[in-house]
Formats: structure tokens, sequence, C-alpha cells
């Protein structure tokens, strides 16, 4: 047999680092598109050792009102019709998926537990290592480490649901929420991995 002329073999081994290196880029890419699920796949991820951290539904403004109070809903920003309608939505996904929700709880801010409320009924348990930190950022890393803590011992029966705001859910997972907006985290692991979002409907 004829051994290939060097400016033969040259462009073989060219041609053979090119497929390589398209190979991969396929490989890195399918990957990359194969990060947390979203909507349809995160609902078929969800089991007992799931826990969906759910920023409260449409509440018109930003923050609360100056000098409002835990015990008077009236001071402060509330669900709006569009976003008590959007909060049973998200209660009739849950159940026309049959996900079944083993425990409910939620910040004690009253868009918060309405949003629990409207979506999944009784019983609502207030917890305050999900109150929003919005005004008070000192209490950042403290809470977040707090609710990491209780986020790690759920183990069911059933999803653990809690509804929050968007700095808790931020500060746990870096995702940035919309009103209404869901991510769905493995307890299992002590990391807390994002498995998935559940975007609000339209």
């Amino acid at each position: 047999m004829t051994a290939a002329a060097p400016g033969a073999r040259a462009r073989t081994v060219q041609a053979w680092r090119a497929g390589v290196a398209a190979l991969l880029a396929g490989v890195l890419s399918q990957a990359l598109a194969a990060g947390p699920a979203e909507n349809a796949d995160i609902w078929l991820a969800m089991d007992d050792g799931a826990a969906v951290l759910m920023r409260h539904a449409e509440a018109p403004g930003g923050g609360d009102p100056p000098g409002f109070r835990l015990d008077d809903c009236t001071t402060q920003r509330n669900l709006d019709e569009v976003g008590r309608d959007q909060a049973r939505r998200i209660g009739q996904a849950f159940r026309e998926r049959g996900i079944r929700v083993g425990r409910v709880l939620s910040s004690r801010w009253c868009r918060a537990r309405d949003t629990a409320r409207l979506a999944f009924g009784e019983p609502v348990q207030e917890a305050e290592v999900f109150d929003s930190f919005f005004g008070t950022p000192q209490r950042r890393e403290a809470r977040t480490a707090d609710a990491r803590q209780l986020l790690r011992q759920w183990r069911g029966p059933g999803v653990l649901v809690v509804i929050t705001h968007q700095v808790n859910i931020t500060a746990l997972t870096g995702v940035f929420p919309a009103p209404g907006e869901a991510v769905v985290l493995n307890v299992r692991d002590a990391d807390l991995p994002l498995l998935g979002r559940i975007r609000p409907a339209p």
C-alpha cells in the first residue's frame, strides 16, 4: 500500500479535527439546551423530593407603602383582580396534573397568603423565614440560610409549596421570577439544585 503524501495526511488530520470539533459543539449545545425544564417537562419531574417556591401572584406596584403593617392588609400592596384570577389558575394547574401538595407555607404578607389560599385552599401555614426582606436587606443572609435549612428537611409526602417574594427566591436560586412564577427545587440534594421553572399562564 502506498503511503499517503504529507499534504494528504495533513488534510485528513484537519478534517478529522474539524469533525471532532463539530461533534463536541453539538454535544455542548445539547447539554446547554437540556438545562432546567420549563412548564410541561417540569410537571413530570415533581415528586416527594421537590419544593415549589412561588412568587405571589400579580400585585401592582413595588415594595409596600410607607407605614405598612403585617396585621393590616389595607396598608399593604395587595393582589388585584388579575392576581386573584392568576392564583386560582395556579391551583387549577396543579389539580389538573394530579400534583399532590403535601404542605403549603406562606410569607406573612397578605398578597402571599391570599395567593396561597386562592390557589390551594386551607390549611396555609405562615412561615416568617419566607417573609420579604425587600425593605430590610440586612436580613437577607440570615433569612436565606434559615429558608435553606427548612427546605432541606422536606421529605413529603407530596410536594412542598412555598408562596414568597421575588427577593427571597432570587437569593435562594438566582432566578428573578415574574409574579405567579414558580421554581422547583430538588430538596433531596443539600445544594437544592433547580429542577425547572413554571411560568405563569398569560
